[in-house]
């Protein structure tokens, strides 16, 4: 199948070609998609010339790095142009096999699943978690070519974007033909599969349990929140990290260097400190690397002009790879998994006094676009629940900030955020508040409606027949008896001597002087 993409065909068209005649020749498979492809499709990059590719050697060699530090490209056939006006470069240069795929080590050793299972020609069903631009897809559609048999199996894609259970259903029933004539077994690619809801994710079960197709999903979400535990409980899931800007340098690199339809389609030289400035402001993202590349490729070419013309390479500079980028891309979202860690590291960092951390992190939130007035809500909370008794003013600083935040607004409040974050880093801590309430709650959730009343003498008497029945009778006020009040007790009989807060004996913590008004 590598084959037929390379002249051209789409990886679609190419897999229904080799499984309608047999797959045992290339040769067939090109004269079945030549005379099969649709009349709007026939000028569409017939892609016939393509075929001295693999009658003569591969001429490519690739460059060592540290040889040069230009990678001129000479220009390619004009022909080959129209068909990459089709696909971006990050599509163009997907992996083809697990051992084109760069990164992801972790998973692509030779003791790994995905290893073992390709070797074995025995694929499980699997979901893959990762950030955009990791690998996901790619991993995906190449089990298939890197098995001991490919032709065993049938790749069927699908994105829960555009795809609905009725594609599901389709889908499967034309596996389950497939399986009773015994000819292939079909894997469901699934991409972000995290789109589907509750309802639609349970037409994936019946089909995994009784093995009408091999699952493989793609999310960015966190599974344990975006998919249903009978779908997790039949896949294997599988973590992809962001790639490390040695990766997509790899990756970019490869672009540069490929003299194929699948490289960069402009005649361009490209320097390395351009490639190190895009793997280095991608954030482990390598289509974002990609795309940047070929969009600074196009500029670099239309800024020559008429002056580029054949053997001459447009230069791409590293201004265009800032233009392409425009600012450095964070990943972050305001709802996923990134929302939570870096908040998460905020108030971590607080807690453990780092002020340097904590506003790092708040910069982080705060350029991913993060909603200033929430960040001044977690630390209110923050103040009460890690600063305390040990200074009481940090609440108010915190609600203070909140105040301030919700006035000015972006981007103006950042720098009181920062005040508060550093203030509350550098402050001592007290969690006896926060302990107190817990343990509280835990003693009447316990107490599974057998909670006492209300002693008799704390009751508040506004009526006559209320005071008949005793209700604030022998109540004794502590500003006009100090010494007999401190004998009274407040809580009920079960719980006399209970201690909720452990904080030293005489001391308010807050400073607020006791109750003047009388019940």
């Amino acid at each position: 199948m590598d084959q037929l993409v390379s002249m051209g065909f789409s990886s679609d068209l190419a897999s229904e070609a080799l499984t309608a005649t047999g797959g045992d020749s290339i040769q067939k498979a090109t004269d079945w998609i030549l005379s099969h492809r649709p009349p709007h499709q026939a000028t569409t990059a017939t892609s016939q010339p393509k075929l001295d590719r693999f009658l003569r050697p591969n001429s490519k060699t690739l460059t060592p790095v540290g040889d040069s530090n230009k990678r001129p490209k000479l220009s390619p056939p004009p022909s080959t142009h129209r068909h990459r006006q089709h696909q971006p470069l990050s599509e163009r240069m997907r992996p083809r096999t697990l051992d084109d795929v760069v990164g992801q080590d972790h998973l692509l050793s030779p003791s790994s699943l995905l290893r073992s299972a390709v070797d074995s020609n025995r694929l499980p069903s699997i979901i893959f978690w990762g950030p955009p631009g990791t690998g996901k897809t790619s991993i995906a559609k190449s089990l298939i070519n890197s098995c001991k048999d490919p032709s065993q199996y049938r790749f069927v894609s699908l994105s829960a974007v555009t795809s609905g259970v009725k594609d599901v259903r389709d889908a499967v029933e034309t596996a389950k033909k497939l399986n009773l004539e015994g000819k292939k077994r079909t894997v469901l690619f699934m991409d972000e599969v995290h789109r589907f809801n509750k309802s639609q994710q349970d037409s994936f079960l019946p089909v995994i349990e009784d093995g009408s197709i091999l699952f493989v999903g793609a999310t960015t979400e966190n599974p344990s929140f975006h998919l249903i535990t009978p779908l997790l409980s039949r896949c294997r899931v599988l973590t992809l990290n962001p790639l490390k800007p040695n990766h997509v340098e790899t990756l970019l690199k490869r672009a540069v260097d490929d003299d194929s339809v699948r490289g960069l389609s402009s005649n361009v030289e490209v320097d390395d400190s351009f490639v190190e400035f895009l793997a280095n402001n991608c954030d482990g993202d390598a289509r974002v690397a990609l795309n940047a590349l070929e969009i600074s490729a196009t500029m670099a070419t239309a800024r020559g002009g008429d002056g580029v013309g054949v053997g001459v390479a447009a230069v791409v500079s590293l201004d265009d790879a800032k233009e392409a980028l425009q600012s450095k891309h964070l990943a972050y979202d305001k709802a996923g998994d990134q929302h939570y860690n870096l908040i998460s590291a905020l108030h971590k960092s607080m807690r453990g006094g780092d002020a340097n951390a904590a506003i790092y992190w708040l910069a982080r939130m705060l350029e991913g676009g993060e909603e200033p007035l929430y960040i001044a809500r977690r630390l209110i909370r923050f103040a009460s629940e890690d600063v305390g008794l040990a200074d009481p003013s940090a609440l108010t600083q915190a609600v203070a900030c909140y105040q301030a935040s919700h006035f000015l607004g972006m981007p103006e409040c950042n720098v009181i955020l920062a005040q508060c974050a550093a203030y509350l880093a550098l402050a001592p801590k007290s969690i006896a508040v926060y302990r107190a309430i817990g343990a509280a709650r835990k003693v009447v959730k316990d107490s599974v409606g057998q909670n006492e009343g209300v002693p008799v003498h704390l009751r508040n008497a506004p009526t006559k027949l209320m005071k008949e029945l005793g209700y604030g009778k022998e109540y004794i006020y502590p500003p006009d008896d100090p010494t007999s009040a401190a004998a009274q007790t407040y809580l009920p009989s079960s719980l006399l001597h209970y201690k909720f807060l452990d904080w030293p004996e005489g001391t308010s913590g807050d400073g607020q002087e006791q109750e003047e008004h009388r019940l």
